[in-house]
C-alpha cells in the first residue's frame, strides 16, 4: 500500500474526528483556498505528518469532511408522499450548503478538480453518486407506488430539482425553503 493511502485502520478516531472537524470550521472561517494542511494539523492538534499519512492532499481531507457532514442527507424519508419526502431532503441538503461550511467546502472541492482529475473523479464517487443513488431508488419506489409516471424523465427531474441548489451555491446567490417549494411546483405541477 502507498504511504499516503488512506488507511482506516491505522487511524485514531479522534484524531481523524479532529482534523475532519477542524477542515470544515477552517473552511467556514476562511475559505477553501485559504485553508492549508498546516492549518489544519494546528487546529486539530496533531502533527502535519498524521495527515499526511491517511490522506494524499488537502482535498482529500476536505472531501472525506464534506462527505460526513451530508451522511445524514442522502437518506430519503418514506412517508408515501413523494413531494413531501422530496422536499423534506431538499431542504436538508438547502440547509446543510448554506448553514455548515459544506457549502464553501463543495465550491472548493469542484474548483480544485477542474485541475486534479482523480479528486473531482472522487467528489462524484462519493458526493454525487450517493445522492443520485438514493434519489433513484426513491422516484423508483414512487414509480411502482404509481405516485410517478412510469416514463417520467427522472434524470431532468432530478437535475431541476438539485440544479436550483447548485445554481444559487456557485453563484453566492441565497436559497429558502421558498425557492424549494417553488421549484417542486413546477416540477410536479408545471408552468402554464
Amino acid at each position: 500500500m502507498p504511504a499516503n493511502s488512506s488507511d482506516p485502520t491505522r487511524r485514531n478516531e479522534r484524531s481523524r474526528r479532529a482534523i475532519l472537524d477542524a477542515s470544515m470550521s477552517l473552511i467556514s472561517e476562511v475559505g477553501y483556498d485559504n485553508v492549508s494542511i498546516e492549518a489544519i494539523a494546528k487546529r486539530a492538534c496533531v502533527g502535519k505528518q498524521t495527515i499526511y499519512r491517511w490522506w494524499p492532499s488537502k482535498g482529500a481531507v476536505v472531501l472525506e469532511a464534506a462527505t460526513h457532514s451530508l451522511d445524514p442527507v442522502v437518506a430519503f424519508p418514506d412517508t408515501d408522499n413523494l413531494v413531501a419526502d422530496l422536499r423534506s431532503q431538499l431542504i436538508r441538503t438547502m440547509d446543510v450548503v448554506t448553514n455548515t461550511g459544506f457549502g464553501q467546502a463543495y465550491r472548493g472541492l469542484i474548483a480544485a478538480g477542474q485541475s486534479d482529475s482523480d479528486l473531482l473523479r472522487a467528489v462524484s464517487d462519493q458526493i454525487i453518486e450517493p445522492n443520485v443513488a438514493a434519489f433513484g431508488a426513491r422516484i423508483s419506489l414512487a414509480q411502482d407506488r404509481g405516485e410517478l409516471s412510469a416514463d417520467a424523465d427522472v434524470q431532468t427531474l432530478r437535475d431541476v430539482l438539485y440544479g436550483v441548489i447548485e445554481y444559487r451555491l456557485f453563484h453566492s446567490m441565497p436559497i429558502a425553503p421558498s425557492d424549494i417549494d417553488a421549484v417542486l411546483e413546477i416540477a410536479f405541477s408545471g408552468v402554464r
